[in-house]
């Protein structure tokens, strides 16, 4: 008999016992694949059968509602639910807020998405979207909680500098930084002064010393590239490699946990970061062939990123050091990539992944790699 979590969720919560503000309410909900109790069902599913008539809309961030959709500036389009008779309405097309129209008629916007712990990805910045539009509705909104995957002990990275606000980032985060989308929402509907009126439903058994692996919960792919828990793990730093030449490993099988690029030796970059002793993690050499994105069809030198003492791990720091090592041995075939990237026309990926240019210019020698980490 399969032994029950340890963690009790948001929306197992909603189920058991609905709160008073949801009763006889007309419902919206934004949710996706990812949005789940532990026997696997739905949300949407859920919540529609146990409060039959109230669900009248969904809404869907990026990748989908069925997190179908690849990365940046893949867009999703406007759908109808294919068992439930309800509008699906993208937040990621056309539109990435709420519009009035989308809004319309309900009473209550439920929000249940898995996030992983990280600035930079976009989930809470819908979330934000989401506050900001309900508030000038006077719509509230009801934030069913799931643990941070990371844990909410550990924080890593410097504070997004405001000048690089972008979809990647729109309120001054670290980028790992330790919160629940719940405590999210409380956090940027106070700092933001947003206005909103926002309910959390908490994790039952949830403590802020717990990672996923605590919870007995069994991960699902939040969004297509995520698709291991060893993944999050490492998505922190490895994120970083979006704003450069090299594969962040989309189009394997194992996305972020593997990267590197043809022009790197793979044996090379692993004795150099060995030589780092950086703590909680061992790199394997391998060669790997993108089936999709940079490289695509082409064979890739790099290494695969093993945590071994996830305590001690800081991914962050980690992949900088990465990326200031790939610039140094191989000068001539790295590059910063260029924009767009998430709706950014002007700003270099990398500043507005890592919230402002310290980390790009360390990497390029301008000055100190350890002062930049500690920004």
């Amino acid at each position: 008999m399969k032994r029950p979590p340890r963690v009790v969720i948001g929306l197992e919560r909603c189920l058991q016992s609905p709160p008073d503000i949801v009763r006889g309410a007309r419902l919206g909900l934004l949710c996706n694949q990812a949005s789940v109790d532990h026997q696997f069902q739905l949300a949407d599913e859920l919540l529609a059968a146990r409060l039959p008539g109230q669900l009248r809309a969904l809404f869907g961030p990026q990748h989908g509602i069925l997190s179908e959709q690849q990365d940046n500036m893949i867009e999703t389009a406007h759908a109808r639910h294919p068992r439930l008779p309800v509008p699906v309405f993208s937040l990621y097309g056309e539109h990435r807020k709420p519009t009035r129209l989308m809004l319309e008629g309900l009473d209550l916007l439920i929000v249940d998405l898995q996030d992983v712990g990280c600035r930079v990805y976009t989930y809470v910045w819908t979330l934000l979207y989401c506050l900001e539009a309900c508030a000038a509705r006077g719509l509230p909104v009801l934030v069913l909680d799931r643990p941070n995957p990371l844990g909410g002990e550990l924080i890593e990275g410097p504070p997004l500098d405001p000048a690089f606000t972008s979809f990647v980032g729109l309120h001054a985060l670290p980028m790992r930084h330790a919160r629940t989308l719940g405590e999210l929402a409380q956090q940027l509907n106070r700092e933001r002064a947003i206005g909103a009126d926002v309910h959390v439903l908490a994790c039952d058994g949830l403590t802020p010393a717990m990672t996923w692996r605590d919870t007995a919960r069994a991960w699902i792919p939040p969004s297509p590239n995520l698709p291991r828990i060893e993944g999050v793990d490492v998505y922190c730093g490895q994120v970083l490699l979006e704003g450069t030449n090299l594969s962040e490993g989309r189009g394997t099988t194992t996305p972020f946990e593997v990267c590197g690029a043809p022009f790197v030796d793979p044996h090379r970059l692993r004795d150099a970061l060995a030589e780092q002793a950086l703590p909680g993690v061992v790199f394997r050499p391998v060669r790997f062939e993108p089936t999709f994105q940079k490289w695509h069809g082409q064979s890739c030198g790099g290494v695969f990123v093993h945590v071994t003492n996830r305590a001690a791990f800081r991914p962050y720091r980690t992949t900088v050091t990465l990326l200031w090592l790939v610039r140094k041995l191989w000068p001539s075939a790295f590059a910063w990539r260029q924009p767009p990237y998430e709706y950014e026309a002007v700003k270099l990926p990398i500043d507005i992944l890592t919230g402002g240019t310290s980390v790009r210019e360390a990497i390029d020698g301008q000055h100190d790699l350890t002062r930049a980490l500690s920004m």
